[in-house]
């Protein structure tokens, strides 16, 4: 899923974050401390604020040397004059963040490959080598420079090297926070030089608010399934809202409550929508949801939870129709089709039939 075409307010761009209030405290304690450190790892599930909370950072570092001067960026009278991270919006340091035209400010991401004209899979060491240039001017505005990184698990082998030679041999008043899904597949080499920031997922309580404010038009039980596919990520269930998520999971959980008598006519259209590129990424992160909760449910020997009406007893009654070996077996074979799917351009529908074929020969075998 992609945020490209968001309706709601890009990171940059945005003004609140709630549910993370431990973790800016940390953030300013490390400020206010004299001794901050020149890289961040801030880790946690996509979606669930980590580029917000580096952009707020951001702004606050850049208006606080803009308001209070280079000399005095960590003078003790610093936390009475700004007691927290977030300025106005009407700030104009907050306006040139959120237009990416602050000075002072780069970030890392995919870029366009200008011979496919599509967006790139990974980060390229030029991309990273672009923002390093950058580094060796003086700063313009505020005293600081900060390369934000989003993500850093998209960078390939070439840009990861890049970066830790940055990380190893960090230019004077430079920040990175180089944000990560899954820091494990970053070399431990960058991991050891980043002070790490973990954010949790949001509470139920705090994604029905936020659900309430984006999609005030939907109606309480779709935002509780959104709610809960999105596992405490409000950018996960908004994507799946914009992308007909819903509708979608609910016709997979359907053919998966035919398994043994498999509607394959059903799951043959499905493969069809899929085919002409109709949510093919979602399919593929809904599908894979719902797999890792079907092995919890079969590892813990316990109901799963609903997301939608019956949900949890038919995932119990499938889990029991195998062993737990079984399960993680054809979850292999299934995440490879999904995997290579998406990376050598496979023929989607029939990746779409070959998985719940494969999940029809493990409840039936």
């Amino acid at each position: 899923m992609t945020d490209e075409d968001d309706d709601w307010p890009k990171p940059r761009a945005n003004a609140d974050l709630m549910g993370h209030k431990v973790t800016e405290t940390i953030l300013l304690d490390a400020w206010n401390s004299e001794r901050f450190p020149h890289a961040w790892l801030v880790t946690g599930p996509q979606g669930i604020g980590k580029a917000t909370l580096a952009f707020r950072f951001a702004r606050f570092m850049l208006a606080g040397g803009e308001t209070i001067g280079q000399d005095t960026l960590f003078d003790k009278a610093l936390p009475d004059l700004v007691p927290d991270l977030s300025i106005s919006e009407d700030h104009p340091v907050f306006r040139r963040v959120a237009a990416e035209g602050h000075a002072d400010l780069t970030t890392i991401r995919r870029t366009i490959n200008p011979d496919t004209k599509k967006v790139r899979r990974d980060i390229v060491v030029a991309d990273v080598r672009a923002a390093g240039r950058s580094l060796h001017l003086t700063p313009g505005e505020s005293g600081w420079r900060i390369i934000i990184v989003d993500a850093a698990d998209e960078m390939n082998p070439s840009a990861a090297n890049a970066i830790l030679k940055m990380l190893e041999e960090p230019p004077a008043r430079t920040v990175f926070f180089l944000l990560s899904h899954a820091p494990g597949r970053l070399l431990p080499t960058i991991r050891s030089r980043c002070r790490r920031l973990r954010l949790e997922p949001l509470q139920p309580d705090l994604m029905a608010t936020l659900l309430t404010r984006y999609l005030p038009d939907l109606s309480e039980d779709d935002r509780m399934v959104l709610a809960a596919l999105g596992e405490g990520s409000i950018g996960a269930a908004l994507r799946l809202e914009q992308s007909g998520g819903l509708a979608l999971y609910r016709e997979i959980m359907g053919l998966l409550g035919q398994l043994r008598d498999l509607d394959i006519t059903g799951v043959h259209a499905l493969g069809d929508k899929m085919a002409r590129g109709e949510g093919f990424v979602t399919f593929t992160w809904l599908l894979s949801g719902w797999m890792s909760r079907l092995i919890g449910a079969a590892a813990r020997g316990q109901n799963s939870r609903n997301c939608i009406p019956g949900e949890g007893t038919l995932m119990t009654t499938l889990a029991t129709a195998a062993n737990l070996a079984q399960w993680m077996e054809v979850w292999d074979k299934v995440n490879q089709m999904l995997t290579r799917a998406e990376r050598v351009n496979l023929d989607q529908k029939q990746v779409v039939v070959g998985v719940f074929l494969a999940l029809q020969a493990v409840v039936t075998a």
